[in-house]
Order: C-alpha cells, then structure tokens, then sequence
C-alpha cells in the first residue's frame, strides 16, 4: 500500500512505493518518457513517467501540463545521488488535480518589479523557497534558544500610544476617538516585562515610516527584543554574540540544501564562531578616518556606505560599542567612565549587510530618565508608566533589537532585504 509522505522525508522511504503531492515545477518529455520537477513545499524531485508503467490514460493525461499544474503522484523511490535532492521516483500512477496553463512567472528573466508585483506566485520559484525556509529556521532557532536560555515570551502591543526612539517616523493610525501609532519597538513593553519575569523577549512586526528605498530598509519588519533585568552592556553584548553564533549553527545543520540552492558560500557561515570582534565607536572611527573612500565626520551616527567599511575589516559580525550619546536614542545610559558616551551597542554583520542589531543597557535613574525625556522633547504624560519602572523595584537591565529580515539576508546571502520577506512593505509598494 503506498504511503503519502513528503519529498523531504524520501530517504525513510527508498524501495518502497509513497504517493506525492504537489505541483510541477519543470517537465520534458522524450519520446515514452515523461520527466517531471514535482515540488511540494518540503522540496524538488524528479519523477519519472514510463508509459508502459503507467499506461496510455494516465501518460497522455500528463502530456501537456503547464508549469505549477497540481497532481498527485504514486512511485517507488530510488536513490538516485545524479538526481536533485538525491532520489528519483519512478512513477506508477498519477491524478491530474488542475491543468495549468499560462503561468506568469516563466524561466525567462523577469524584473523585480514584475516579481514583486507577482510575490504570492513568485513564492513558488526554487530561491524563494530556499529563503522562505532559512527565514523559518532563524524563526525556530531564535525561539529554541531563548527557551532553552529560560526567556519567557511576552509580546509587546503594536498599538502604541507614543514614540519609543521619537517621533519622525511613526505611522499614525486613527484609534476610535483617539489616534495611535504602529510600533516602532516592542522595548519599552519588554522592559516593563522584564521586570516581572527578569529575562523575557517578544518577536513580532514593527513599523518605520521612514522614507528610504535603500536595499536594507523596509516599512515593515520583524524584530526580535530580548530584555534582561541586572545586565550590563557587557551582558548585552555576550548574549547577542550567543544568539547569533546559535542561529547559525542551527542554519548550516538544518538548511544546507536551501544555502546550495542560493548559492551560498558556506564556509563564511562556518567562520561565525566566538568571540567577535568588539570595537569602540572611537576605534572604529580611526579605522574610517585612514579610509580613502570615507567622508565620515566624528560625531555622526554611521551610514550604510560607514557600516561597510567597518564590517569588511571582518569576517565574523563586528560589535562597534559607546557611541556619543546625541546619535542615540534617549533611554540609554550614560557611561560612568565618559559621560559622552552611551552604553550601546551595534552589531555590524560582514558582507555588507549592516546593522543586524542595536541595543543598550537602559537608563535605570528616575530622575536622570525624567530629564532625558523632556531634553528629547516627548510628552511625560504619555511615558508615566515607563517612568513607573524606576519608582518601584529599579534595577540595572539592558536588550537589544535584532532585525529579522535583515539577518536573513545575511545569512542567505542575498543583496536586498525585500527577499527575505515573504511579502514586503516598502515605501512604494503594499501590494500584493
């Protein structure tokens, strides 16, 4: 009797018969033989369509079936090492579910636009896939590390009534009789959070309305917010070096197939092994001053073009530390030994990708916080809850914000971070 499995799960089932159900992919067909790509979802296989195997019915119900026609398919399993995947199936019985004709999305080169007006389809096309499920494994293995580390998971409201880092590039959304806006940050929430459970992260949607169309930008994005009552920056730095190290362990065990697909050079994955490189904001300035391309102005907080030049001096994710405090956003404490400086933190992924995560150990003072707020300009009134955090029980505590999207990309190698999102917002763009 065959067994309905999935094309990833072939290898428990060589020498047996399994039935298949997906889509075509690909087809060619020579003479009495049928080849067909058959995706499911879990993967791409090649099938094998022998007429007196099947007989004259079923072969010429195969003959003309379009690029993404649904079928179903019975056959023995064969190893197969010259095959995609390494298994072959020989077919011995088939039902059309839908005869497809006309897909959109050809073999020919589209452009991005047409591909992105396309996304729902495009998802399809072997390099999406490969994405979409390294997107998948960064998810779980963000997730299996925080339970493992003991982290509660408390999410944060996207429904915010005030800014987390200002005001400029907020979605403001009608609220009833009220108005609101699109989170920019689960933080402050985590923070509040943290206090009741000491180590806790949320992992959802934030929202930027910041007018760029740069390939590292996107209007919405998902961020991951660990937040860790009686840390220090130092803490904060270890535990992002910890999180990323695991993440792409977890990559390269479970989504090798998928980076072959991209292409990707894994021995720089490989590379990503502690410790990083940690510099200050002081120590990576010198290295821009001596860069005969750089235009960088001490002071500044880092561009793009800034953020290359830096992690390319590296091939694992650079931590550039102690900003000076005016780039940087007004909940971040002031370090004791210079003033001037917050206690932050950016991590800088190599390859060029930029900034994959920012975070800070966290103003504990009232008082101190009270002043940052009203020198920032922020309505107190709307921040009476976050002040209440440093009137009962304050202690020491700092997180960090890490870039979902952005970290994708990274580790799948791509250039834009709009493919690492199953259907991105960006400025010009919320269809489909």
């Amino acid at each position: 009797m065959s067994t309905v499995t999935t094309i990833e799960k072939l290898a428990l089932h060589v020498g047996t018969n399994v039935t298949l159900r997906g889509w075509v992919h690909n087809k060619n067909s020579k003479g009495k033989l049928h080849f067909i790509q058959l995706r499911d979802g879990t993967g791409f296989v090649q099938c094998v369509v022998f007429k007196g195997a099947v007989g004259d019915e079923i072969f010429h119900a195969l003959d003309h079936l379009g690029q993404e026609s649904s079928l179903i398919l019975e056959g023995d399993v064969k190893a197969e090492p010259r095959a995609p995947g390494g298994f072959e199936i020989s077919v011995t019985g088939a039902q059309v579910v839908q005869k497809v004709e006309g897909f959109p999305i050809t073999p020919k080169e589209h452009g991005p636009d047409f591909l992105l007006s396309n996304r729902h389809l495009w998802l399809r096309s072997k390099r999406q896939w490969a994405l979409m499920r390294i997107r998948d494994c960064v998810i779980t293995a963000i997730r299996r590390f925080y339970d493992e580390q003991g982290f509660v998971c408390i999410d944060s409201p996207v429904f915010t009534p005030a800014a987390c880092e200002g005001t400029s590039t907020l979605f403001e959304v009608q609220y009833f009789d009220d108005k609101a806006y699109l989170t920019q940050s689960g933080q402050l929430y985590g923070e509040a959070s943290a206090m009741a459970f000491g180590k806790i992260y949320c992992f959802g949607p934030t929202f930027r309305s910041e007018k760029s169309k740069t390939r590292r930008h996107l209007t919405e994005f998902w961020m991951l917010e660990p937040e860790i009552a009686y840390a220090t920056l130092d803490d904060v730095m270890q535990h992002a070096e910890d999180l990323l190290c695991y993440v792409v362990k977890s990559v390269l065990e479970r989504r090798r197939t998928e980076l072959e697909v991209l292409e990707r050079d894994i021995s720089k994955l490989e590379k990503i092994v502690p410790p990083f490189p940690r510099l200050s904001y002081d120590e990576a300035y010198e290295i821009l001053k001596e860069h005969p391309e750089s235009t960088f102005k001490y002071g500044d907080d880092f561009g793009a073009p800034d953020e290359t030049i830096i992690s390319k001096r590296f091939d694992k994710p650079v931590m550039v530390h102690r900003y000076p405090h005016e780039v940087k956003a007004f909940y971040m404490k002031r370090d004791p030994a210079d003033p001037r400086k917050a206690l932050c933190v950016d991590v800088l992924a190599p390859e060029g990708i930029g900034e994959i995560i920012g975070g800070s150990q966290r103003e504990e003072d009232l008082e101190t916080l009270r002043a940052r707020i009203a020198e920032h300009k922020l309505p107190e009134e709307a921040f009476a809850w976050y002040l209440d955090l440093r009137r009962y029980g304050t202690v020491p505590h700092g997180g960090f914000g890490l870039g979902l999207e952005r970290t994708v990309a990274w580790l799948a190698g791509v250039e834009h971070v709009r493919e690492a999102s199953p259907f991105p917002r960006m400025m010009y763009r919320i269809y489909p």
